[in-house]
């Protein structure tokens, strides 16, 4: 900082940044909020304007080695809280290849409303505990979480229980699909399909009675078992038939609950995570390949800090 008595001279340069010389108190000093702006914004042009170590180290006329320090010294600025009522996105995305081991990941709770990033973590399985950790953090800063939208991974309803919870639609049929694949051979699978796809446009009411009367008609195909001559035990048949009607009947109570809390404003999707957050996110990621595990979690926490 300056000195007090404003009998400061400058004198010389060190790190492309000017140094000062306080006649009063004969000290040397740099200007330390030039220094950070300096920091912030060589960070902001490697990480967001897509410049390499060399471009930067041109424009700035500093050495590699220099401008990654300033880089890896970069530091995230605190998240600022506002406790309020929220209705939350909450959803997890990895990067890297699964494959080698490097495959990182981080859950978000977002605020759909405000289009804010309310708290992040960093993991590297998809894990219920993680669920419930956000949560806690969220409630015990104070805020008040009135209904979530959530991907629908087994046992994370519960978490939030008795919060209104809203499983993706979009991710419903990509399961059904994932079991049953676009063009089932089997005439269940044909008809499954179709009502999975009918999620966004009819009402809870409407969508139970098409499974039911499915299952009803299909009951006895579904229980067909076929004998293993090795082990000399019995299997179902139609596993991933079963599968795909049990994923719909399990997660039928949390597929309409934007229709029963219109005042909630709980959209049907975890779009605003997946289609915005997450997409840039990774575009960002993919600009920057080879980065270390550090230094890409920084920019992941930089970027759901600072970007709506």
């Amino acid at each position: 900082m300056f000195c007090k008595n404003k009998q400061a001279i400058k004198r010389g340069r060190r790190g492309g940044l000017t140094r000062y010389f306080c006649n009063f108190c004969k000290k040397s000093f740099t200007n330390k909020r030039k220094t950070q702006f300096l920091k912030n914004k060589i960070f902001e042009q490697y990480l967001y304007g897509k410049q390499t170590l060399n471009q930067l180290a041109d424009k700035h006329k500093k050495s590699i080695g220099w401008i990654k320090k300033q880089i890896n010294n970069y530091e995230v600025k605190p998240r600022k809280r506002n406790p309020r009522k929220v209705t939350c996105v909450c959803d997890a995305t990895f990067v890297g290849k699964k494959k080698n081991r490097n495959q990182k990941g981080v859950l978000v709770f977002r605020d759909i409303l405000k289009k804010e990033n309310l708290i992040w973590k960093h993991i590297e399985k998809e894990k219920v505990e993680d669920y419930l950790q956000l949560k806690l953090f969220l409630e015990k800063k104070g805020y008040v979480i009135q209904g979530v939208v959530i991907d629908g991974k087994q046992g994370v309803p519960k978490v939030f229980e008795p919060i209104p919870v809203q499983i993706c639609q979009f991710h419903q049929v990509k399961t059904i699909t994932s079991k049953l694949t676009k063009k089932p051979k089997l005439e269940a699978g044909k008809e499954l399909r179709k009502i999975s796809l009918t999620l966004t446009e009819i009402t809870e009411e409407k969508f139970t009675k098409d499974l039911d009367d499915w299952y009803k008609k299909w009951d006895d195909f579904l229980d067909e078992k076929a004998l293993n001559l090795e082990t000399g035990r019995k299997h179902f048949k139609h596993k991933k038939l079963r599968s795909a009607y049990g994923s719909l009947k399990r997660n039928l109570p949390y597929l309409f609950t934007f229709q029963k809390y219109p005042e909630l404003k709980i959209p049907n999707t975890t779009n605003s995570l997946d289609g915005g957050v997450f997409s840039h996110l990774k575009t960002l990621l993919k600009n920057h390949r080879g980065l270390s595990i550090e230094l890409r979690e920084k920019l992941i926490d930089d970027y759901l800090n600072t970007k709506k």
